[in-house]
């Protein structure tokens, strides 16, 4: 790991634990300041020391936390033997109730990226029966549920009977189902995108990197951006909403964040948001990590506001409800009539002020925005909260109701989460984790421990597909 060698007076924030990139051993960690960067900082006895850069700039570190109050799991599987992270099932030590659950539908893929959290398209190719999938489905009933569906993998269009799946879980009493795919067979399957919508699908969340050719073929291996505007096109026709999820990798795409954003607001109303993935090194990789291949959360949300000319600014950005604080950002961007966005509610980034909230309703609240947002337009309808949000980001206009209207039918919501791996974890952050895979036994692993690996790509969690 690149290590800094500025003079700047170190001021230490606070103190975690974390694992070691080389062991995966968990050793104690600190939260240092350098100027307007805050790195973590940590020492493994058998590997030396490593220290990365987890924020840096405007918003601050410390003004983006907001006061929330700890909520254990509704069910807890495991016991608290070993500790973080290795006790994972949910375990008591746990600090969140689940708000997505991710089911790994394959091993298989047919794309052969270079930058995969799942390591994608191995030799053996692995797929749980339905019998399985029925159990993971009744579990997560039994624990807490329902909770929002995502279908991944590997790439989960690759399984002819993804629609089976969506609707088995449909009969059981799961509710929002998305799948998370890079499209190809979406956009060349149009029978087979029907069969989802009739399934029930709600949502595709677009693996969706950048506005050239030349982007997918450093992260994907081969030009997709026809493949990726057919796709959205069919989703259209299927009246599913569709979020652009990029992978953002320093010097690739990250001076294409406003191009996205725009490209994002000339495909609504069936574009329903876009959810930014600072680039993390689990999985497959090509090579160890240093600072400058990384970018943080505030530097996404300043080039937002700079690639978009100011119409998305930092203020209109918030910190999570319901994960930690450190972990993501998100603004909702309401599209008027003139080609502009508003934002939907303006705050400030600090939450400092407020009284603390129960994690477990910011979980709640979480799993309805999602399924409400990204999934297509309603229909009719205008919930009585957004027409006080509506009239609060915009005060007086012509006609309140052509612009709950738009509300319902034109609003963006831009998001980014920023996922650790095992330079950058920090295990209260990963406490706090609400975004679970059903991993070995049927138990809720944490998404960032489930996907972590070393530096020889050696997981602690994920199967061996």
């Amino acid at each position: 790991m690149e290590h800094s060698n500025s003079k700047e007076e170190e001021i230490l924030l606070s103190t975690t634990q974390s694992v070691c990139p080389e062991c995966l051993k968990r050793i104690p960690a600190k939260r240092v300041a350098k100027g307007k960067q805050v790195f973590l900082q940590k020492h493994c006895p058998e590997h030396g020391e490593y220290q990365v850069c987890v924020w840096e700039g405007e918003p601050g570190y410390q003004d983006w936390v907001q006061a929330q109050i700890p909520s254990a799991p509704a069910v807890c599987a495991t016991e608290a033997v070993n500790g973080c992270p290795f006790d994972c099932g949910l375990c008591p030590e746990h600090r969140q109730q689940t708000c997505c659950v991710l089911l790994e539908v394959t091993n298989q893929c047919n794309l052969h990226c270079p930058v995969c959290f799942a390591a994608a398209s191995p030799a053996d190719k692995a797929e749980p029966e339905l019998a399985i999938i029925e159990e993971w489905y009744r579990m997560l009933m039994d624990s807490g549920g329902p909770y929002n569906i995502q279908l991944s993998g590997g790439e989960p269009t690759v399984r002819d009977d993804l629609p089976e799946i969506i609707s088995l879980g449909k009969k059981l009493g799961l509710v929002f189902f998305q799948v998370n795919t890079n499209g190809l067979r979406l956009a060349a399957d149009e029978q087979y995108v029907g069969r989802l919508k009739a399934a029930g699908l709600n949502c595709v969340f677009l693996q969706f990197d950048g506005m050239d050719d030349s982007v997918y073929r450093k992260l994907r291996g081969k030009p997709l951006l026809e493949v990726k505007k057919k796709a959205i096109e069919v989703c259209a026709a299927h009246d599913i909403g569709v979020v652009l999820v990029p992978t953002l990798v320093p010097g690739v795409n990250d001076g294409q964040i406003g191009d996205i954003l725009r490209f994002a607001i000339s495909k609504m109303p069936v574009v329903r948001g876009v959810h930014f993935q600072p680039v993390s090194y689990f999985g497959r990789y090509p090579q160890e990590p240093q600072d400058v291949d990384r970018i943080t959360l505030p530097r996404v949300i300043r080039e937002i506001e700079n690639q978009t000319d100011g119409q998305m600014k930092i203020a209109h950005f918030r910190p999570p409800g319901g994960e930690h604080a450190h972990c993501s950002f998100h603004g909702n961007f309401v599209l008027m009539p003139d080609g502009y966005v508003k934002p939907l509610v303006q705050a400030a980034p600090g939450g400092c002020c407020c009284q603390a909230k129960p994690v477990t309703e910011g979980a709640k609240r979480a799993r309805q925005f999602v399924a409400r947002q990204w999934s297509a337009p309603r229909k009719t309808g205008i919930h009585h909260k957004q027409q006080v949000e509506a009239q609060s980001a915009v005060g007086d206009v012509a006609s309140l109701d052509e612009f709950l209207e738009q509300v319902n039918t034109y609003t963006l919501a831009v998001s980014g989460m920023a996922f650790q791996d095992a330079w950058t974890l920090d295990l209260d952050r990963l406490k706090q984790c609400f975004i679970h895979v059903v991993g070995p036994d049927n138990r809720l692993i944490p998404f960032c421990a489930y996907n972590l690996t070393n530096r020889q790509g050696q997981a602690l969690y994920r199967r061996n597909l």
